[in-house]
């Protein structure tokens, strides 16, 4: 049976929006590496978002970053969702899990039981990871707490803010955690990959 002209029209289109993605994450790459200070906030054009480069594994970037005591770190959750935690050192990563528990888990755990393959940290245009040393203590005195999780008003981007800011207004989407992460720091926003390789002794 014929492929319907319909099909191939959308698979055309579909392939040249790829490459248009691809591409710009190119210019948006070399644009950065010739930045000489880290993008602030008053750096952004009217109505450029703060998030420069969104979590992706279906394009390369060329940045590969030690996470930090406190850094942000996420992966992706069916293509479509992307799921956040809290670095806290030696190998260990503080989330909300999907049935409400807080726990410290391997970053080896934190991808195995989802769809993305790799580990994205939020870093500035120097690719510095935006980090806080406080959200992490405050992330790790909650392990083994329970939350009334909520796919949307409770979720692990809420958990995430609130260890950086525990009496602020709630958020519900990972672009409103970035968006308050980038005023917090008064940083644009990399996600950059987390370069979470172990001594042999660890593997």
């Amino acid at each position: 049976m014929p492929i319907p002209l319909l099909w191939l029209g959308a698979a055309a289109v579909s392939a040249f929006a790829v490459k248009e993605l691809a591409q710009d994450r190119k210019k948006q790459q070399r644009k950065r590496s010739y930045s000489q200070h880290a993008q602030n906030l008053q750096m952004l054009k009217q109505h450029e978002s703060p998030i420069v480069q969104y979590p992706t594994d279906f394009f390369s970037t060329t940045e590969k970053v030690k996470p930090e005591v406190g850094a942000i770190v996420c992966c992706g959750v069916g293509g479509i969702l992307d799921h956040t935690g809290i670095w806290v050192g030696d190998n260990t990563i503080v989330e909300l899990d999907g049935n409400g528990l807080i726990k410290a888990i391997s970053a080896q755990r934190f991808t195995k039981e989802r769809s993305g393959k790799h580990i994205y940290i939020a870093c500035d245009s120097k690719a510095k990871p935006i980090a806080s040393e406080l959200a992490a203590q405050r992330a790790q005195q909650q392990i083994f707490q329970y939350r009334d999780y909520h796919l949307i008003e409770n979720n692990c981007h809420q958990f995430i803010w609130q260890c950086f800011k525990p009496h602020d207004d709630p958020l519900t989407t990972f672009k409103a955690l970035n968006v308050r992460l980038a005023k917090l720091f008064n940083r644009k926003v990399y996600w950059d990959l987390c370069d979470v390789s172990l001594p042999n002794h660890l593997n």
